[in-house]
């Protein structure tokens, strides 16, 4: 396998006229951007519909595609939308950070006007997008119908409790009752995935690669538990008896909460894996490289009692291992994967890292402090993948203002760090000539970005997932310098680098 080097960039940090990244004229651009800087790999972050936070690690369902995503002026363009209905809208006066708010208020109005002039021109294509997704479409589809309906409550504290448990005659007096909105988030999930599966093409027509995050957990407020709760520790009024979390550690006294709900890997494991099999699937219909979140809940997962205020008073259990990795290796096995084994690691999760056979990661954000070495560039094997962070860390200019003056001298010495080549990109360096066979940066590594630029800090709920890209930002100029970077050290895509060269 050659080596590689890519950027991470989320589709909501894209630019946009529309207060949101979306999939269109600018993510093109980017795609073309990526070719021009010698990169195969785009990372992404989850593209679910979002629901508590606007986090992508709270779905309303692991299947469906985010709204926000759809491009309006392609809508235009294919006659659902007229340019003045768009122009008319407020959707926010800073370019730099999306206005949840905003977009929440004014996207879905629109795109019910794109769905009343599609519906029947599309009748057909929108009918085979059904069959191909009645897995999941159907269920998801009346869910977010039944939320419109209850005033966006989670579906636990729907007031008709035949809605919440799901019996045969609420649902189907519920789906005749709201069948406009199922036809709704029906055509939506069309859309998104008509306008997805091009820019795919498009990408791959580039020779780029995406990686895209699996969030280890699903939202408990999501379709996928309401629809299928028997795999889930759910009490017999279908609500969570215990919840996911991580466990206190020097960072945080309390641990951390998250709070969704946690599988029950006995009847999952008694349906073959099934569910897994079927999210598995899914997830290689969006990307090329799943990388699985929280991986070290595959061996042992911090159970947490429901209700509980903090994540102190938790356990380990079991969780299904190499048997769950093994029917996924088996089912796909030219599907590929990167395993976040971040976090408290034991022996044991180290031996079912070895034993999947999936790289793990290596932030050199943790090669400097305490405890670091093992992040160092010289210890970045081949078999991991190096970042310099994740979403939830700091940017790199950040992070560098963050070191202490021993933590500082010492990147300084190892990384031969200087003024003129600039601390940044001396660290953006040392990444690129690391043996791991992937490099990934984030988009605001490169461009020296600090305050206000970070994608989310966790254990804070506001101001998280809202950072963009500005017009022009991603110049020619700096496509080159990343080239260079990228070719001195042998991570020159082929495919990109042609690109370049012919468009130079």
């Amino acid at each position: 396998m050659e080596r590689k080097s890519g950027i991470l960039m989320p589709i909501f940090s894209l630019p946009s006229k529309y207060g949101i990244g979306t999939l269109g004229k600018e993510a093109y651009k980017f795609a073309d951007f990526l070719a021009a800087a010698g990169q195969s790999v785009w990372q992404l972050l989850p593209l679910g519909p979002t629901s508590y936070a606007d986090s992508p690690y709270s779905s309303f369902s692991t299947f469906a595609g985010n709204p926000y995503f759809i491009d309006l002026d392609t809508l235009v363009s294919d006659r659902l939308l007229k340019r003045a209905e768009i122009n008319a809208v407020d959707w926010g006066a800073d370019p730099r950070h999306v206005d949840y708010g905003k977009i929440y208020e004014h996207r879905f109005a629109l795109l019910s006007l794109a769905c009343g002039r599609g519906w029947e021109r599309d009748r057909e294509a929108v009918a085979a997008f059904e069959r191909e997704n009645s897995r999941w479409l159907p269920d998801y589809a009346l869910f977010m119908a039944l939320k419109r309906r209850f005033g966006m409550k989670s579906w636990m504290e729907w007031p008709d409790e035949d809605a919440r448990m799901r019996t045969p005659a609420a649902m189907e007096s519920y789906r005749a009752e709201l069948a406009d909105d199922i036809r709704l988030f029906t055509y939506i999930q069309y859309l998104f995935y008509k306008q997805w599966d091009a820019l795919r093409d498009y990408v791959h027509g580039l020779g780029i690669d995406i990686v895209g995050d699996l969030p280890i957990y699903v939202a408990t407020d999501s379709a996928d538990i309401w629809a299928e709760p028997q795999f889930f520790q759910l009490d017999e009024e279908r609500r969570p008896q215990f919840v996911a979390g991580v466990p206190p550690d020097s960072f945080n006294d309390d641990g951390q909460l998250w709070g969704n709900a946690l599988y029950d890997w006995d009847a999952l494991k008694a349906d073959g894996y099934g569910w897994w099999i079927r999210r598995t699937e899914g997830a290689l219909k969006l990307y090329d490289v799943i990388r699985i979140d929280h991986f070290r809940g595959f061996e042992s997962y911090w159970s947490v009692p429901a209700g509980a205020k903090t994540a102190r008073n938790g356990e380990w259990r079991k969780g299904p291992g190499m048997d769950l990795v093994g029917v996924l290796k088996g089912w796909f096995p030219q599907a590929r994967f990167i395993a976040e084994d971040l976090g408290y690691m034991t022996p044991e999760v180290m031996k079912l890292l070895a034993d999947s056979g999936f790289p793990g990661m290596k932030p050199l954000q943790f090669a400097f402090g305490e405890g670091g070495e093992g992040f160092l560039p010289h210890n970045c094997a081949y078999d991991t993948i190096c970042y310099i962070g994740t979403h939830d860390n700091p940017t790199l200019h950040q992070w560098l203002g963050l070191l202490t003056r021993k933590e500082l001298a010492f990147a300084k010495k190892y990384c031969a760090l200087s003024e003129e080549e600039g601390y940044d990109w001396g660290i953006l360096r040392m990444g690129q000539l690391t043996a791991s066979q992937l490099f990934v940066a984030e988009m605001q590594d490169y461009l020296g970005l600090g305050d206000g630029c970070r994608i989310n800090t966790p254990g804070v709920v506001d101001g998280n997932w809202q950072w963009r890209a500005l017009p022009g930002e991603l110049s020619p100029a700096l496509a080159r310098r990343i080239r260079e970077l990228t070719a001195r050290y042998g991570r020159l895509a082929a495919a990109a680098g042609k690109k370049a060269q012919a468009g130079a």
